[in-house]
């Protein structure tokens, strides 16, 4: 047997012993207590854009993210049109499976309601707004682990990087 072959051969097994040790993670991941909506400032959330053809805005206070113990970046997105109506929710972004959880709606009256049975859904499903998607690729996540630091989000944010 040659040396490349045998080499090829280590390489695969180490592969697929990584991929099973991060499945085992996977299934032993349990979600951390969901603290309250945070207090979010409507004169300092830092936009992004989801789509050229979109006519809402989105945008995030710095103030009011997290990233928790359990790999979960926590924020209030807010989407503005342009007649000044918005939708405000709380959510959580999981990097390592691409997946996000809206916990709570705000009314308009800015009373936020709980989302009964939340469930953990694909940033890539096909929804008509993918702005979680985008938030990830602008800053929130690295590749599948969430951002360093809320400041290193932010930075990512105010940069402007979309697509990493």
């Amino acid at each position: 047997m040659s040396i490349k072959p045998l080499a090829l051969a280590c390489l695969l097994c180490l592969s697929v012993s990584a991929w099973a040790q991060r499945d085992v993670e996977a299934m032993d991941w349990k979600e951390s207590e969901v603290p309250p909506p945070p207090a979010y400032d409507l004169k300092k959330l830092l936009t992004f854009e989801v789509s050229p053809n979109s006519s809402l805005v989105y945008g995030v206070d710095p103030a009011a993210l997290r990233i928790t113990g359990d790999g979960v970046v926590r924020y209030v997105m807010v989407a503005s049109s342009a007649s000044g109506a918005r939708n405000v929710f709380y959510e959580g972004l999981r990097c390592a499976t691409g997946e996000f959880k809206t916990y709570a709606r705000q009314s308009p009256e800015g009373v936020w309601r709980q989302v009964e049975n939340a469930e953990w859904r694909s940033v890539f499903d096909n929804m008509p707004s993918k702005y979680a998607l985008q938030f990830a690729r602008a800053g929130a996540c690295d590749s599948a682990a969430p951002a360093s630091s809320v400041n290193e989000i932010v930075r990512q944010l105010k940069a402007g990087r979309f697509n990493r």
